[in-house]
């Protein structure tokens, strides 16, 4: 077999590896997080009893057994339901969402040939090296936005094919409210786009790890320096985009049951369950890549720490995965940020939902557009 194919192979590997280890754990960690801020004990105590002894691993048993509740409970169709489209829903939903993860650089280029040695300041690579990155594409976040568009059509087919009131009008908010914050979302990147002069997401990150000319020393600035307002409009919208709270509108169990996910039960409503997650790690990964420099340690260079001049030698192998461990760790602080947010704003109405994408995150898009075209014309024009 081709070594492209192996290299790629083994990268579609790791990516799902970490969503289906991330996805648990997420679970773990949201009921943990929320046990605490309601001060409740939480998952804990449940766990596994072997005679007298109660295993419980700090309630990290639970996911799984949710997993395994998932998966032995009766699948459930409504009789009038339309079959066919009541069992693509969850898999449209899913899909989409782990798709994405395709094109997010967790890493540098790995240098097998040079992995075992410690570069000088300033040396090139003999060979190209593997990107970290499972499809580096040109059209990179043009890629994202239309896989992860198409996840508006599972909760839409869901709330149809359900035959049930409760679920149509949770299929009809979540596509209002999705296609809604897709347009606040690809407004706030343009700005990205227009700073960053490319759509490859490995190029954004490579922007964000260059020295800047006009700063004293070998200082780089991450995207939310150059975009700050682009962060928290792209953050807000990010939420949004995965309807939980507080835009948990098409799920309301107080007015709705829970919505387009009234009729769905075991591995389906499972798959639901695991592609919200999976959103919010993606939604994670990607706001980190446009806007807090990806994989980017400071002070850690392809050559190993450089701290203004005083050089610490570090392998080449060991520098990639610092990066991907920088990467993971950015990770989770973005999602734990997400879980914090859940568990202290109150749930949204619809009319507000909807106000705040078409009355102030998109008007303020717009205006960040213009900023930083103003700034680029401007800053052009001096440096020439």
């Amino acid at each position: 077999m081709d070594g492209g194919i192996i290299a790629t192979l083994l990268k579609i590997l790791f990516c799902v590896l970490i969503i289906l280890t991330f996805a648990p754990v997420l679970i773990w960690a949201e009921r943990r997080q929320s046990a605490m801020m309601q001060d409740r004990i939480g998952p804990t105590r449940a766990g596994i009893k072997i005679g007298n002894l109660n295993i419980t691993l700090g309630g990290l048993l639970h996911p799984l057994a949710d997993a395994l509740k998932f998966v032995w409970k009766e699948d459930f169709v409504p009789p009038a339901a339309d079959k066919l489209l009541h069992a693509l829903g969850p898999i449209v939903s899913l899909v989409p969402a782990i798709a994405v993860f395709a094109v997010i650089p967790f890493g540098g280029y790995l240098h097998l040939e040079q992995a075992f040695e410690v570069l000088e300041k300033g040396q090139l690579f003999s060979e190209p090296g593997i990107s970290l990155q499972v499809a580096n594409i040109n059209v990179g976040i043009l890629y994202i936005f239309a896989i992860a568009g198409t996840g508006v059509v599972g909760a839409a087919v869901a709330g149809y094919s359900s035959n049930s009131k409760y679920a149509l009008l949770g299929g009809v908010r979540a596509a209002s409210q999705m296609v809604s914050y897709e347009v606040a979302l690809g407004l706030t990147l343009v700005g990205c786009f227009m700073v960053y002069d490319s759509l490859l997401l490995q190029d954004m990150v490579t922007f964000q790890r260059t020295p800047v000319s006009w700063l004293p020393g070998d200082f780089s600035l991450w995207g939310i320096v150059y975009q700050p307002l682009a962060f928290f409009l792209f953050f807000t919208s990010a939420i949004a985009e995965t309807k939980r709270i507080p835009f948990d509108a098409p799920e309301g169990e107080s007015e709705l049951a829970a919505g387009y996910l009234t009729e769905y039960s075991g591995m389906k409503f499972g798959m639901f369950f695991m592609g919200e997650f999976v959103e919010v790690i993606t939604s994670s990964a990607l706001l980190i890549t446009l806007f807090l420099g990806g994989y980017d340690l400071p002070f850690l260079e392809d050559h190993g720490f450089d701290f203004f001049g005083f050089v610490v030698g570090v392998p080449h192998a060991v520098v990639i995965a610092l990066q991907v461990v920088t990467f993971v760790l950015k990770v989770v602080v973005i999602i734990w940020l997400q879980l914090t947010i859940r568990w202290s704003l109150p749930r949204f109405r619809y009319d507000q939902i909807m106000k705040l994408c078409w009355k102030i995150l998109l008007p303020a898009s717009l205006v960040n557009i213009l900023v930083t075209g103003a700034a680029i014309l401007l800053y052009n024009h001096f440096r020439g």
